[in-house]
């Protein structure tokens, strides 16, 4: 192995992904949103689970309830989010995106796509299909531990 880490496969992965969150989470950070990193998260999760629990969301981001409630409180302040009493159980808080979270999630995929296209800028349509595979197999190496 080299000083660089050039060849290490896992190592390469995470800097490619730690350069993708960066460049996407740039242009919310510094325009008129102000959304961090992890509000990012937030977003993303709710758009694919709508009305999760605030226990879910704790659970996937691998948060205390202190520092859930903090986190969600901020996007509540920023209209970002809503949350109402589930209507069985009133101590579960549901989760869902204002129209303007919404509209920034959508902002994300779209940077999230354009990054991709870079990302994969020069490599053809079997080249990205062979890259899916392999990274797939990867992936599934850790489903099976």
């Amino acid at each position: 192995m080299t000083n660089s880490h050039n060849d290490d496969v896992m190592w390469l992965m995470h800097m490619i992904m730690h350069r993708y969150r960066a460049r996407q989470f740039e242009q919310l950070r510094d325009g008129p949103y102000n959304i961090t990193h992890m509000d990012g998260k937030v977003l993303a999760y709710l758009g694919r689970n709508p009305g999760a629990s605030q226990g879910d969301l704790a659970r996937f981001m691998e948060r205390d309830k202190a520092q859930m409630a903090r986190l969600i409180k901020g996007l509540r302040d920023k209209d970002l989010l809503s949350s109402e009493p589930d209507a069985d159980d009133r101590r579960i808080v549901r989760l869902t995106l204002t129209a303007r979270g919404a509209g920034i999630k959508t902002e994300m995929q779209q940077q999230g796509k354009h990054l991709s296209q870079l990302a994969l800028n020069g490599l053809n349509v079997e080249e990205q299909q062979q890259l899916l595979a392999l990274v797939r197999r990867v992936y599934d190496n850790f489903e099976q531990v």
